[in-house]
């Protein structure tokens, strides 16, 4: 019976939890809301996450989404995989609009060229997803995303051309915008 104790205290303590899932901007991750409880209820230092992420993440553009995967051990120490930002993030940098197609089918949300395609790709092979995916199966996938964003893809872009879709598609923005404050206005007054 006493071997039977002892060899309980020699067993290590294994906490089989799932990975914490969870999107942060590089270099702003702070102690408070919605990080802080998250990691809060896993036992994790706080203070020590932000400041080991921040540093991690100086080299990259402040608030890019970066999409982490937390490991949380046994001891309370933890391991973090960082990913690179998703295709839809780089295709609206690529494009220069804050907002995408509300509906592929009726509108271009903006014009990407195969030249930015390969850029994308090029970025997106250091991802750990993407590890030992040929670079013509990534370009594929940033295309079809693209389709999927309204976004058109063309073998070159032509400036002027560019720039007067632009003014265009500033105008459309701005409409589907109070478009749908009306229509979150509308829901307001009948749930009042």
């Amino acid at each position: 019976m006493s071997k039977l104790k002892s060899a309980k205290k020699g067993v290590e303590k294994v906490i089989h939890s799932t990975p914490l899932r969870i999107w942060i901007g590089a270099g702003v991750a702070q102690p408070g809301p919605p990080l802080g409880p998250q990691l809060g209820q896993r036992g994790i230092n706080i203070a020590q996450f932000c400041k080991d992420f921040n540093e991690r993440t100086k080299d990259v553009k402040p608030g890019t989404p970066l999409p982490c995967t937390i490991s949380v051990k046994a001891d309370r120490s933890y391991d973090i995989q960082i990913r690179v930002p998703p295709i839809s993030y780089f295709i609206r940098q690529a494009t220069g609009q804050a907002r995408l197609a509300m509906d592929q089918s009726q509108e271009t949300a903006g014009i990407l060229s195969l030249k930015h395609v390969y850029e994308i790709a090029q970025v997106k092979s250091k991802d750990p997803l993407y590890d030992c995916v040929p670079l013509k199966k990534i370009c594929e996938e940033i295309i079809e995303e693209a389709f999927h964003c309204g976004v058109k893809v063309v073998d070159r872009i032509d400036e002027h051309k560019y720039m007067d879709f632009m003014k265009q598609r500033q105008e459309i923005v701005a409409k589907q915008l109070k478009e749908l404050e009306d229509l979150k206005q509308s829901k307001l007054l009948r749930t009042a």
